[in-house]
């Protein structure tokens, strides 16, 4: 499970946050000022949402500290949007900056992007007896190849790479289809269907893929 530390002073916006990624499967460390954020800080953390606007040092004041003490993605959120600061904040080490006030969906489209970049190159990945290797495009289940279709294995490996953790309709529409106009709830329901379908042709007695409603859905780990 990834750890997210967030550094922001709103307690409205630390509790907003904190459910929200929680449920969609992170652990969430806080941090109020740039003090403690610099205190609580450290290698249990895999990636930092950073407020500019904290009680005494500043967000611009510490980035360049944390990324002393652990070298992870830090995505800046701030009502500031002058580009100025943009550029600022990137050249003190900032991965992503999104202004206030954003949507939910679309930070975590912000920081699964940052995991991506960020992940080592993996060849095989392996959920229970699902197995995916990448650089085969292959999926097999207890030994048994799945004829998945282009758009199935891209879901599948999606789930099996953030397995445990919801993944939203958002975050596959964006990286299954790029948007495109045929993608829609539809098409969605009819891939994730013939999915479940051929999963449960060879192994009838486990249920892979939960649905969340009205989020996504989630890999599990199997038996």
């Amino acid at each position: 499970m990834k750890t997210i530390l967030i550094i922001e002073d709103d307690s409205v916006i630390q509790d907003m946050l904190k459910i929200f990624l929680t449920r969609n499967g992170f652990s969430v460390l806080s941090a109020y000022s740039g003090t403690e954020g610099l205190l609580v800080h450290g290698k249990n953390v895999d990636l930092i949402l950073l407020d500019l606007m904290l009680p005494g040092k500043s967000g611009r004041d510490i980035i360049e500290d944390l990324r002393k003490k652990n070298d992870v993605p830090v995505i800046v959120m701030s009502a500031v949007s002058d580009i100025s600061s943009k550029v600022d904040m990137f050249g003190k080490g900032a991965d992503d900056y999104i202004t206030k006030p954003f949507h939910n969906e679309e930070l975590l489209a912000r920081i699964n992007a940052r995991f991506k970049e960020h992940r080592p190159v993996v060849s095989e990945i392996s959920v229970g007896g699902l197995v995916i290797k990448t650089d085969e495009h292959t999926v097999s289940l207890n030994g048994v190849v799945i004829p998945f279709s282009k758009y199935e294995y891209d879901i599948v490996l999606i789930l099996a790479e953030n397995c445990g953790r919801i993944v939203t309709k958002s975050t596959l529409f964006e990286r299954v289809w790029d948007y495109a106009a045929e993608a829609d709830e539809n098409t969605l329901n009819v891939h994730m269907s013939r999915i479940r379908k051929k999963l449960k042709d060879i192994d009838p007695e486990t249920e892979y893929i939960e649905t969340v409603r009205g989020v996504g859905y989630r890999m599990k780990s199997g038996r």
